[in-house]
């Protein structure tokens, strides 16, 4: 049978989450011992008791997520026989889907996924940045619409995750993006919606950092993948380091083409997509882009054992 798996990035976590796991499955806890060794604090500390705005500091989401991701393969590998046949993952997710795929060390990626959330989250000053999710207006709409009022204010605005058909984020400066928001009403958009987050990832306001990020890159150990991964800002799986460094520093300032990877991954495997780590979304993304390929979430026991039932 031919499965794909697929990691959600930022944005999935939540105070609590995997919490239903750790009674039964100690790899949960030990993933994520394996993460605070490397980062010096107790990161299911914060995972399980929050506060809630401490784990969405986006330095320390992004290992929390990483280690969920991983937490969660670690014990579908346990419970399952079958080998992925294709990785992806959305933005912070990649660096999950390499380390799946032996290319990277789960510890090295830890280190980096952290540092790459401090670099993000210096690229603008507090407030000067932002995100919206666009709805029901069409692709090239909304990159005409981020074009024009960039051009007006002089400030970036661009269409940055091209999640599902109809389902676009935009990011760039907080003053353009509001601007954006307003005119993607005018023409009709069901929804505009700010998203809680001051850090513009994927916009080419994150340039600057990326550049920082590919020194830190290149002090890490990157083999070829065991099974291909499936790159966000080309939608192709590649085999040397060097071009695996390349599309993780230029994810950083280009869109997530997530609607081409998640074409890809369904086409390469179709008897289910599933997806590993807290929450839902890529999932309930897949159901509307691979409509014919059977899509799980993982985020509890009670939906792993579902899974395992259909397989």
């Amino acid at each position: 049978m031919n499965i794909a798996v697929l990691f959600p990035g930022q944005g999935s976590q939540s105070v609590g989450m995997l919490a239903a796991y750790t009674e039964d499955w100690p790899q949960i806890v030990d993933t994520f011992k394996e993460a605070s060794d490397v980062l010096g604090y107790d990161l299911w500390d914060v995972v399980s008791n929050g506060p809630v705005e401490k784990l969405n500091q986006t330095e320390i989401t992004q290992p929390a997520v990483l280690a969920a991701d991983i937490a969660v393969m670690r014990v579908m590998q346990q419970q399952c026989m079958l080998k992925p046949f294709v990785f992806a993952g959305h933005s912070l997710g990649e660096y999950a889907a390499l380390v799946a795929a032996n290319a990277i060390e789960f510890t090295d990626a830890i280190k980096l996924v952290a540092e790459r959330g401090r670099l993000m989250q210096s690229a603008v000053p507090e407030g000067e940045g932002a995100m919206a999710a666009i709805l029901n207006l069409s692709d090239d709409q909304i990159i005409q619409i981020c074009e024009n009022v960039s051009n007006e204010t002089g400030e970036v605005v661009e269409a940055v995750n091209f999640n599902s058909p109809g389902q676009v984020v935009i990011a760039g400066n907080t003053a353009a993006v509001d601007k954006a928001i307003e005119v993607c009403k005018e023409e009709g958009a069901k929804r505009a919606l700010k998203l809680p987050v001051s850090v513009p990832s994927h916009s080419s306001l994150m340039k600057p950092v990326a550049e920082k990020l590919a020194e830190s890159l290149k002090a890490v150990t990157i083999k070829t993948p065991e099974i291909q991964v499936i790159h966000n800002v080309d939608a192709k799986s590649h085999d040397e380091p060097d071009a695996i460094r390349d599309a993780l520093t230029k994810q950083l300032y280009n869109p997530v083409r997530w609607v081409q990877t998640a074409k890809i991954v369904g086409s390469a495997a179709d008897d289910a997509i599933v997806e590993c780590g807290p929450g839902k979304v890529l999932s309930g993304l897949s159901r509307r882009i691979t409509k014919d390929v059977p899509a799980f979430a993982l985020d509890t026991p009670a939906s792993m054992e579902k899974f395992l039932n259909a397989m």
